[in-house]
């Protein structure tokens, strides 16, 4: 029936010239042209997820973190030798510096001793890992240390001093008591340097929380890395952000997953994909054609406040099925058709709509 009424019309039309034709209205709804993914910039373990589907985010947004390994100070000290940068791959810079860091320790002085020259006694000739000691320089009693007993091997042992002063390669005296009473002594040995600590890692260098030359204590928070490398030598910290504004369609993972550099976190049609889908059945493909200037009319919005105008995009050149309206024959076919417009801040996708295109005039 309605196709027939369609060739009425067009009949009227060319009987009468000057006759208007009515407005064609479409039934449609928003949808999106596309999802964009959102994907984990490297590699490891989902901290926490701050959006679902459905939700609105906005370029910029942090949407998810990444678990970091995070590597600590095993000594207190000061932080010599700083080779790492953010961005950096743990595992390289280590192979040609030999760590990402080192720590001067606290306990600058070492001591090698044994106890060849301890007091004879039998009490002297037997000390413990973890000992307190008391060193004094043979030569000058201007040099005086404490001490603490680290390893013990034989007849040998290892002192790395707490606090004072002494000279490299100087021999000392090692005492279990602080007014180095002969009876106490326990040893003697040859002063040098502590080895500094080396600090090493995997992966790539998200955060960096000392720099050279801070005094740190054992326990404190020095780096953090996550796995793989990064692109373009660049970290922004484990957070991963969308870099459009739109709606969430889907997050494919969870909090506690493992990704990989490149796994798409979450996917978000983005506001410029969206448009407007219309069905056009055969016999209105006349009425409608691709680059018309049409209105778009919500049918939520009754006062017509978010009225928009819009542009049709495309309509396909194939049909999706018949109509299936009463009185149709089941040869009618429908035809997708899409209207470009820019959504205001009240649009969602589902939304239904009329298109509308306006008035045509035929030639006088």
């Amino acid at each position: 029936m309605k196709k027939l009424l369609s060739l009425l019309l067009a009949l009227l039309f060319c009987l009468a010239p000057g006759l208007a034709l009515a407005e064609t209205s479409f039934d449609g709804s928003v949808v999106s042209s596309g999802a964009t993914s959102v994907s984990a910039p490297f590699g490891g373990v989902v901290a926490s997820l701050f959006v679902q589907a459905g939700d609105r985010v906005e370029a910029g947004q942090v949407v998810a973190e990444i678990e970091t390994t995070k590597v600590y100070a095993s000594e207190g000290g000061t932080v010599t030798g700083l080779f790492i940068q953010t961005g950096d791959n743990v595992e390289s810079v280590s192979a040609r510096y030999g760590a990402a860091l080192y720590i001067a320790p606290q306990n600058k002085y070492s001591i090698t001793a044994d106890i060849e020259n301890a007091y004879n006694d039998s009490t002297n000739k037997y000390v413990n890992i973890g000992e307190t000691v008391y060193i004094s320089c043979t030569s000058s009693s201007a040099h005086t240390a404490v001490g603490e007993i680290v390893a013990v091997e034989g007849t040998t042992y290892t002192v790395e001093t707490t606090s004072g002063e002494l000279m490299m390669e100087e021999t000392v005296n090692i005492y279990r008591s602080a007014d180095y009473a002969s009876s106490a002594r326990i040893g003697r040995g040859t002063v040098s340097r502590t080895a500094e600590i080396a600090v090493t890692g995997t992966g790539s260098v998200v955060a960096i929380h000392v720099g050279d030359g801070d005094t740190v204590e054992r326990g404190q928070l020095l780096f953090e890395t996550v796995t793989g490398d990064l692109d373009g030598l660049y970290a922004a910290g484990n957070e991963v952000v969308s870099e459009v504004s739109g709606v969430v369609s889907a997050v494919n993972t969870s909090a506690g997953a493992t990704v990989n550099k490149g796994d798409a976190i979450l996917s978000v049609y983005p506001d410029d994909s969206l448009e407007i889908e219309i069905d056009v059945e055969e016999y209105d493909l006349g009425a409608i054609a691709v680059g018309d200037e049409v209105r778009i009319s919500f049918n939520w919005d009754e006062e017509g406040a978010h009225d928009a105008g819009g542009s049709v995009r495309m309509i396909s050149y194939l049909s999706t099925a018949s109509s299936g309206e009463e009185g149709a024959s089941s040869s009618d076919a429908v035809y997708k058709g899409y209207v470009a417009f820019t959504p205001d801040e009240s649009v969602r996708l589902g939304m239904t709509v009329v298109v509308t295109v306006p008035d045509t005039q035929a030639e006088q």
